[in-house]
């Protein structure tokens, strides 16, 4: 008759760690070279507070209008985003350092004010705020 051989407790069954060792340095190394690491661009806004100043106001602003259909308002005249740089160089000839104010209705785009906002800066107007209702 043939005996069955029992492993001993003693002999056991070593579990080699290596190769996981292995696979998890891989992995994290992985995970760290395809991590993006992308930097957000935006535009620095100082919100207005709803208080009214006491400082007098400027006579020379440029003053544009955004209302709630999209429509931009320049000196009580519609006007095409793509002619705000235009119209607020002409504007800015007068005076350069004159302030330009862009009031936006609450249900227009916010990308539209952005756009606006762009297009003043392009002009060359250095101070550019948004007005509050």
């Amino acid at each position: 008759m043939r005996r069955k051989h029992r492993r001993s407790q003693d002999e056991g069954g070593d579990v080699n760690v290596t190769p996981l060792l292995d696979i998890v340095f891989i992995m994290l190394i992985f995970f760290i070279v395809t991590a993006s690491f992308a930097r957000e661009h935006g535009i620095d806004v100082d919100r207005p507070s709803d208080e009214p100043s006491e400082v007098e106001q400027e006579v020379d602003v440029v003053f544009i209008e955004i209302d709630q259909s999209g429509q931009i308002q320049i000196d009580s005249r519609n006007v095409d985003i793509r002619a705000v740089q235009a119209n607020v160089q002409n504007m800015l000839s007068a005076n350069p350092d004159a302030p330009v104010v862009v009031s936006a209705h609450e249900d227009a785009e916010s990308g539209l004010l952005v756009r606006v906002i762009d297009q003043a800066r392009r002009a060359g107007a250095d101070n550019v705020s948004i007005a509050t209702n």
